[in-house]
């Protein structure tokens, strides 16, 4: 037997159907896991000390853990009722409300970027925002939180969504036949219910929003000690031709990406593979 199958494995035919896919799998792990091997040994000992012990290194991984953090915060807000709203209800443009929240997940970042700068710039509304409400966020660390929240809040919306689609809508009925009100079910029923797939779908966020770079670069820039992240910080030791200082930078990224991953298998249960 070659691996253990929900279905049993019959003839020879069989037999080389599932060999080529392990195959298949085996060749795409070998090769991550190879450029990952490769940039590990490229860089040295100085390079990892200088990751280790640089302060403005540390000032960048601690903008970055606290941008995305909030961006998950922020997410989570808007997906839990949208999620629901669009799992529970049927209504006039609800297609096109689906497809809108999906359009982050698939047009280049480098849009959302340029198209928020052109709308604060530009705009008489953004200008309204920035000078009268004094909210800036061009070139700013609020403007770093607001796009990765561009970027990745669809995915907490569509993971909140199939979570909420995985609650049988019977429990809630059987609620609301009880006396909770609508509120009441949601809270006491379908929110606990889908609450590891919201969770899975928060650190997928966090994780988007972790290794986000081009937009960040058009809106907000990369100043030393201000709006510099990790992601930034490994263009711009590139750039100068620190590779192995950007490179120890990447496998520090890859790493805190290796363990978002894990987390989100280990508390997302059957959801996350539909994300």
């Amino acid at each position: 037997m070659i691996a253990e199958s929900n279905s049993p494995v019959r003839g020879w035919r069989d037999r080389v159907f599932v060999t080529a896919g392990f195959l298949f799998l085996a060749v795409f792990v070998l090769f991550v896991l190879m450029l990952i091997v490769t940039d590990a040994f490229y860089i040295d000992k100085k390079a990892v000390v200088t990751v280790l012990t640089s302060s403005f290194i540390r000032n960048a991984l601690w903008m970055t853990v606290w941008t995305s953090t909030v961006t998950v915060l922020i997410s989570l807000v808007f997906a839990i009722p949208i999620g629901y709203t669009l799992s529970r209800f049927r209504f006039p443009g609800r297609v096109l409300a689906d497809t809108i929240v999906d359009l982050p997940i698939v047009f280049p970042p480098l849009v959302a970027g340029l198209t928020l700068l052109v709308f604060f710039s530009q705009t008489a509304i953004g200008r309204w925002i920035q000078q009268d409400l004094g909210l800036e966020f061009v070139f700013q660390p609020k403007g770093i939180v607001l796009c990765q929240f561009v970027v990745s809040a669809s995915f907490a919306i569509r993971a909140a969504k199939i979570a909420f689609d995985d609650v049988d809508q019977r429990n809630e009925n059987v609620a609301l036949t009880l006396g909770c009100t609508r509120w009441s079910s949601f809270w006491r029923v379908s929110l606990p219910l889908a609450a590891h797939g919201i969770i899975a779908g928060g650190i997928l966020t966090w994780a988007r929003a972790f290794g986000l770079f081009g937009p960040l670069m058009i809106f907000v820039g990369s100043f030393r000690g201000r709006t510099e992240v990790l992601s930034t910080t490994i263009f711009l030791e590139q750039s100068i031709g620190n590779l192995e200082v950007a490179l120890a930078v990447a496998i520090l990224m890859i790493l805190v990406a290796l363990i978002a991953l894990t987390i989100i298998r280990m508390v997302g249960g059957k959801t996350q593979v539909k994300l």
